[in-house]
């Protein structure tokens, strides 16, 4: 029996219907439903200070961006599961395997995962390599590596933006030679702005830090004392939840228990210094014709990128629970 077409509305990008079977087949599979229940963010709302939304929303979202900027069905696949191989926690499992600078383990074991999930016999059915599925490097739309574009960076910052100022910045892209391009410099330097202070006030910031490192260290002490195994984190969100919160251990309980506040900007004491990854765009932008870089044309916006840049390499310190 035939696929019928799909409705998906997006707070952002409106409403669009899906007949790609290769696609509803993918958005019923247990891989991308998974992501219902992993937050974007990392710690999930629970021990965070900040409403999340999931990684299943931000990944629908990236394929409603490649499909409303023309990008080709497989781009807009790739796309869609981009995100499938990221375990609970999302990248507080950096700060417990230490790459928390660079935030990278996803990536490492994207196409492993992504070869043992139930999305590639989908992908085989409907002709598509899913070798090259999971390869980023041939998804130049989808994926490039800071400070350029991509519908990657691109959505996450913009379900983060209030609404109107990310719609604004949705209107104002398209595609240039296989890159993403702002279509005027006022919007480029919108999306750069807020994108920066998403950097510093959230990302880069005190309560996401405290959490983040905090998390890890209970994550650690229940994976070396066999409370949890590494493996219990490809689950979900709330299956490691539940297990954390089962342990008879008053150390753990204790620093889960101060993690549920949703301000620990009190806490000043055993603090550390840690380094956050450090997220900026220079976005491209069309200017008579012409496609200008913005720092190259904004020397404002260059020194603030800088200066943002210093703040980030001194880190932060951040109390350990």
């Amino acid at each position: 029996m035939p696929n019928k077409k799909l409705l998906l509305t997006d707070r952002i990008y409106g409403n669009y219907y899906i007949s790609e079977s290769v696609l509803i087949e993918l958005l019923r599979s247990s891989s991308i439903l998974r992501l219902k229940n992993i937050s974007q963010f990392g710690p999930p709302e629970r021990y965070y200070h900040i409403k999340p939304f999931s990684r299943y929303e931000h990944s629908l979202g990236v394929m409603l961006l490649l499909k409303s900027l023309g990008a080709s069905l497989e781009e807009q696949v790739a796309g869609l599961l981009h995100d499938i191989s990221h375990t609970a926690f999302s990248h507080v499992v950096d700060w417990v395997v230490g790459s928390n600078e660079k935030e990278n383990y996803q990536d490492k074991r994207h196409r492993k995962f992504f070869a043992g999930s139930d999305v590639k016999a989908i992908l085989t059915k409907y002709g598509f390599d899913a070798k090259k599925v999971a390869d980023h490097k041939y998804h130049k739309l989808l994926e490039r590596k800071i400070p350029d574009l991509c519908a990657d960076r691109i959505d996450y910052s913009l379900r983060e933006f209030p609404t109107t100022t990310a719609r604004k910045c949705f209107a104002g892209l398209f595609i240039n030679k296989n890159r993403i391009v702002f279509k005027d410099k006022k919007t480029a330097l919108l999306f750069a702005s807020n994108f920066l202070h998403k950097q510093e006030s959230h990302w880069g910031g005190f309560e996401a830090g405290v959490r983040y490192i905090n998390l890890a260290r209970v994550l650690k002490m229940a994976i070396e004392k066999k409370h949890i195994s590494f493996e219990d984190l490809s689950k979900d969100d709330d299956y490691v939840i539940k297990k954390l919160e089962a342990i008879k251990d008053g150390k753990i309980g204790r620093v889960l228990s101060i993690l549920r506040k949703k301000n620990l900007s009190e806490i000043k004491k055993n603090t550390v210094l840690f380094k956050k990854k450090f997220r900026y765009v220079n976005p491209p932008y069309l200017n008579k014709g012409k496609i200008k870089v913005l720092s190259e044309e904004d020397r404002k916006y260059a020194t603030t990128i800088k200066n943002a840049s210093d703040r980030n390499k001194k880190g932060i310190k951040l109390p350990i629970i």
